[in-house]
């Protein structure tokens, strides 16, 4: 009797860590379910999609937190023109292209530091506040990709300080004062938007004299400059 009694306790115990277990991982397959954000979605990530979208060109509706006809079209045309699936749903990866987080929508620099932002924009503005909101971006970007890149330093500051890398740095323009704009594309540049589709490399070629920098492959052209990998 004791042993019959021992055996039904130890599956009592088993079934009650089982259910546990199933209660502790089920939270993590809600959240992922609930970075799926489509037409008839709602709240603040959708206020979140849609003013990223419009800040970049692609929508022109109201930012209202509603996901409709509108935001859908929005959000095919920025799937086209980043190389996504164009379904019109706001899956994991498109959020990661719009620079949402997933898990808290905040779409936080949380990798770099504020003093790194504010270095980004005041290149950013120092070599192209004459530009578009996307070219300045571009150039944001370039440097991003830079820092991923094994044929640069890794850091904001190793990039930027380079020995001849930006003209902004060398002429002393970097100590401009960045306006919003400025500032707003070093966040979406950080963020991982980037319209240069992976350059490493930016030029004018109205004033640029190297014939090495004429020789790289060049990914697209915004405003002045051509970007290049």
């Amino acid at each position: 009797m004791k042993k019959t009694f021992r055996t039904l306790a130890l599956v009592f115990v088993a079934a009650v860590m089982a259910f546990s277990v199933s209660a502790f991982v089920y939270p993590s397959t809600e959240t992922a379910y609930a970075a799926v954000i489509k037409q008839g979605s709602k709240g603040e990530t959708v206020k979140k999609i849609q003013q990223k979208l419009k800040n970049w060109g692609y929508y022109s509706g109201t930012v209202d937190g509603i996901f409709g006809a509108k935001t859908t079209a929005a959000v095919k045309l920025f799937q086209k023109k980043n190389g996504l699936t164009v379904d019109g749903v706001v899956g994991a990866k498109t959020l990661a292209a719009l620079g949402i987080s997933a898990a808290s929508s905040s779409g936080a620099t949380s990798s770099y530091s504020s003093s790194d932002v504010n270095l980004l924009a005041h290149l950013i503005y120092g070599e192209a506040r004459g530009e578009t909101y996307v070219g300045q971006v571009a150039v944001g970007a370039v440097v991003m990709n830079r820092i991923k890149s094994s044929s640069f330093p890794n850091t904001m500051a190793g990039v930027i300080y380079q020995s001849y890398a930006f003209t902004a740095v060398a002429d002393g323009q970097i100590n401009l004062t960045p306006d919003a704009n400025a500032k707003k594309a070093a966040q979406d540049a950080m963020n991982g938007w980037d319209p240069t589709y992976g350059a490493i490399y930016y030029y004018n070629p109205k004033t640029a004299t190297s014939q090495w920098i004429f020789s790289r492959q060049t990914t697209i052209t915004i405003g002045n400059h051509v970007f290049a990998k």
